[in-house]
């Protein structure tokens, strides 16, 4: 009996690479599902704050080098061991290689800080994008959730939330409201996808 029902258990592990707040909002978020486990944060920065974040609240931490994601199979194996049921991108800015997606397809979803496939791609994260939304005078922004494919931001859309954007608006304002649509409707989604 103990067997089956620690294979239903499903693995979510996260891809960070900065401050790792919404990582920690889906962790808590599944905190008290018995179905759910986040049960790794992996991240390119050693110096980031989701390692510190996710060790104090006993995720298992995965510091690795660009190297280990392109030029060997030797973070592919460690995430094939764990046998993650979906892999979430969050504020992970390097570009998943085709190993990944090979190996793990459709099971790969990222969080962006606008409605693509307006200002998405390469090098299109955090205030550089709302620097671009609010000098566009764009009366409307929003978040974007999608599956990764070969090109950065141009997975199929799984989701999109909108906000009005104010005339007084600035980078600050606008930061606070895509993060708080981030913290209500990314966990929400990750939970649709694994049912």
């Amino acid at each position: 009996m103990e067997n089956s029902k620690s294979i239903s258990v499903k693995k979510i592990i996260v891809f960070a690479s900065g401050n790792g707040t919404n990582a920690i909002n889906i962790y808590h978020h599944f905190r008290e599902n018995p179905n759910v486990d986040v049960s790794h944060v992996l991240s390119n920065n050693k110096e980031s704050k989701v390692l510190r974040r996710a060790h104090d609240l006993g995720i298992k931490c995965i510091h690795f080098e660009k190297e280990d994601l392109y030029d060997s199979e030797s973070l592919l194996d460690v995430v094939k061991d764990i046998q993650p049921s979906l892999i979430v991108l969050a504020g992970f800015i390097l570009k998943i290689p085709s190993s990944f997606l090979f190996h793990f397809p459709n099971k790969i979803i990222n969080i962006h800080p606008s409605l693509l496939p307006k200002y998405g791609g390469e090098g299109m994260y955090g205030s550089r994008v709302f620097k671009k939304v609010l000098k566009n005078r764009e009366e409307e922004s929003g978040i974007t959730i999608h599956f990764v494919n070969a090109h950065y931001d141009e997975g199929e859309i799984i989701a999109q939330f909108k906000i009005p954007l104010e005339h007084n608006e600035d980078i600050n304002s606008l930061e606070e409201k895509i993060h708080e649509l981030e913290y209500i409707h990314y966990p929400v989604v990750i939970e649709d996808l694994l049912k």
